[in-house]
Formats: C-alpha cells, structure tokens, sequence
C-alpha cells in the first residue's frame, strides 16, 4: 500500500507544471542570470603592467643604480614579462609630454638635477610609481649616507645589498581553494531551491487534510491510515524535490562551470538533508496555519525569501553582518545553514562546521517531521 501511494502521489507532482517551473526552471534561470551578471568580476580587477615613459637623457644614462633596479621590474626583465611591473617606453621628453596628454602612459620619469615624476592625474598606477621612486630614493640616500661614512662597505658588498628585497613571509592559503566572492550567491541559490521543496510539503499535507481538499476528504474516508498516506507523500516530495536538486547542481557545475570543490560525496548528502528539511519545512506550516492554501503559501513565500535574503542571495555581506551582530538568527535559519554547509565544503580544510551546520539541519527535520505528525495525527472531522 506504501508504494501505491507514493506512485500515486509521485504522478501528481510531475503533472504540477506551475510547481514544476517555480521549483525546477526558476533556479536554473535565477543561476543563469547570475552567472552573467557575475562573469566578468573576477577577471575585471586583473593587474596588467603601468605603462610610463623615462627620459632617455644624459644624466638618466649616468644613474647606473637606476638602470639596474627598472630594467629588473620592466618589460626588459630576461623573465619575459612574467611579473613585470612597469611597460617602460624610452623617449625624448617631448614626445613623453605628447604620449602623456594622450593617455599612452600614466607618467613618466625624467632626471633632471634629480629624479622628477611627471603625471596629470591621480590614480592607483600614479601612487604605485610614486612609491617605487620614493623607495628607491630612499635606498639611494642611505647608500650615500654609509659610504661617505664608511668606504670599506663598498669592498665588502654592503652597497649591493641594500637594494635587495627578501621577503621572509611565505603566503599559505588558510582554505582548501581559492576565495571567490560569487560563490556565495551560488550557494544561497541552491538553499533556496531546497527551501522551495516547502511548497510540495505544502501541497502534500493539504492533500491529507479533508478540510482543506477534497482529497483530502476522500483521503480520510478510505481505510488506509492518515499517516501512512502522509509518509508516502513525503517521500514523493523527496523524491521530486531531490532529483531538480541534482539537476541544478548538474547545470550549476556542467554548464555554468561552478566549482564546488572535489567531495561530491559530502556535496550530495548536503543536499538530500536540506531536501529534506525543505520539504518537511512547507509540511509544517502547512499543518500549523489553518487558513485556506493561498494563505499557506503566501507564508511560506515570504518566508523562504527573507531567510534566502539573510544568508546571502541577495547581499553577500548580510551573512557577515548576521554573524558578526545577530548570529543566533543565523544558526535558526535553514537557508543559512545550507550555504554554509557548502561553504565549508568548499574552503575549510577540516569537516569540523560542516558536520555542525549538518546536524543542526537534522534537528530542524526531526522538529518539523515530528511537530507535522503529531498534530495530523490529532485532526478530527465531525463530517465530510
């Protein structure tokens, strides 16, 4: 009888087109959108090489010093430009004031009784060739100030080393992979897709209930027990709900190249729990609220949307502000605990949160499947 119900039940879902699209067509959409909105961010904050100009005088061609640091950091480098910093043009000063007003270069460098940087805006590129003429002149002073004072530094070396820069600091990554700010919205995303599992929860109980359908009446009056029916239906939901997850998931990393990193294991079990606890999250509402269907609905609509809302899918900074101001709201939403989950997966190199956010998810289900059971199994009809 268990399977009879949920065949059954699983025919009347597929055939819910309006469902269907706002379960299934809405968040592959929603994901497209995002991904064009999202494509170009990454690869628009991309360093590329300052382009200057450098007299080419007499007295630029005296400063050895000079010579020997830009050509190690210019587009002279024997590393082919690997990482380089400066695009270098060698010009007459006229033609550096002319390449200058046409925006060829972002400045220029001239000796002149002195170094001079010549520029006609402020900017990023300006304040980074400022800097590296300032440190260079500092090295340069200080190089002066040791050598009138004390020859024999320059026998022993000491000159030569006051231009190198050691970097004593290694950088390791404190995550698993490398950040990426748009992930988060695709994380949010797919909790809310598994938060939409509530309106087949929704659909599900009132299908039961004999004062909200007559299928539900004719539910009641049949000799099968209520609980079983109810039981089979969940699983139904499950079922369909689980399967547009997989497919989302399917689009998000085939199609759209997401990269939820490599424990597809772990990724799958995340979502068949929020399935679940989205699911079971619609069941309760649905059996708690004693207004008509579009009521329920419009419940869990506004529902689904502000916890979607607070965990991300909207302003990625909201779960920053969330946690560091209110994070009990954060650990009391489902959505939230869903994005983290994924979020974990994703950058933490251990599975200490992930577990966490994971069986707090379950206690939401086993609340939300226990409070639904306990009040259906209490509902009495005078008649239908």
């Amino acid at each position: 009888m268990f399977y009879h119900n949920y065949k059954y039940r699983l025919k009347c879902i597929i055939r819910d087109k309006q469902l269907m699209f706002w379960t299934l067509l809405f968040p592959i959409i929603l994901a497209t959108l995002f991904n064009l909105a999202f494509s170009n961010i990454t690869t628009a904050v991309k360093f590329s090489k300052i382009k200057i100009g450098i007299v080419n005088n007499a007295e630029y061609y005296k400063n050895t010093d000079f010579i020997k640091v830009i050509s190690s950091i210019s587009n002279n480098h024997k590393n082919e430009g690997k990482d380089d910093l400066f695009d270098i043009k060698y010009v007459s000063k006229i033609d550096a004031d002319k390449l200058l007003d046409d925006g060829k270069i972002e400045g220029y460098i001239n000796f002149d009784n002195g170094i001079k940087l010549v520029i006609n805006k402020s900017g990023l590129n300006q304040t980074i060739l400022k800097g590296f003429l300032d440190d260079f002149e500092q090295s340069a002073s200080t190089g002066g100030t040791i050598a009138s004072k004390n020859r024999a530094a320059i026998q022993n070396g000491l000159m030569d080393s006051i231009s190198d820069r050691n970097d004593y600091l290694k950088e390791v990554s404190s995550s698993r992979s490398a950040p990426n700010n748009t992930l988060n919205y695709f994380f949010a995303l797919i909790a809310m897709a598994c938060l939409y599992g509530s309106f087949w929860g929704l659909k599900e109980v009132v299908a039961i209930q004999a004062n909200q359908s007559t299928q539900g009446a004719r539910v009641n009056m049949a000799p099968t027990h209520k609980m079983k029916v109810f039981f089979a239906s969940m699983s139904a939901a499950f079922t369909v709900q689980f399967l547009e997850i997989l497919v989302l998931i399917g689009y998000l990393t085939s199609i759209l190249k997401i990269d939820f990193g490599n424990q597809v294991g772990y990724v799958l079990l995340t979502c068949a729990i929020a399935t679940i606890t989205g699911v079971l999250f619609g069941a309760f509402f649905a059996s708690i609220i004693k207004n008509g269907e579009g009521i329920k609905i419009g419940v869990l609509i506004s529902l689904s949307m502000a916890m979607s809302f607070l965990s991300g899918l909207m302003v990625d900074k909201m779960k920053y502000i969330i946690s560091s101001n209110a994070p009990i709201i954060g650990y009391l939403n489902p959505a939230n605990l869903i994005t983290d989950s994924f979020y974990a997966l994703y950058y933490y190199d251990t599975h200490t949160q992930f577990f966490k956010d994971i069986l707090m998810l379950c206690g939401f289900s086993i609340i939300f499947c226990l409070s639904t059971y306990f009040v259906l199994r209490r509902q009495k009809y005078a008649s239908l």
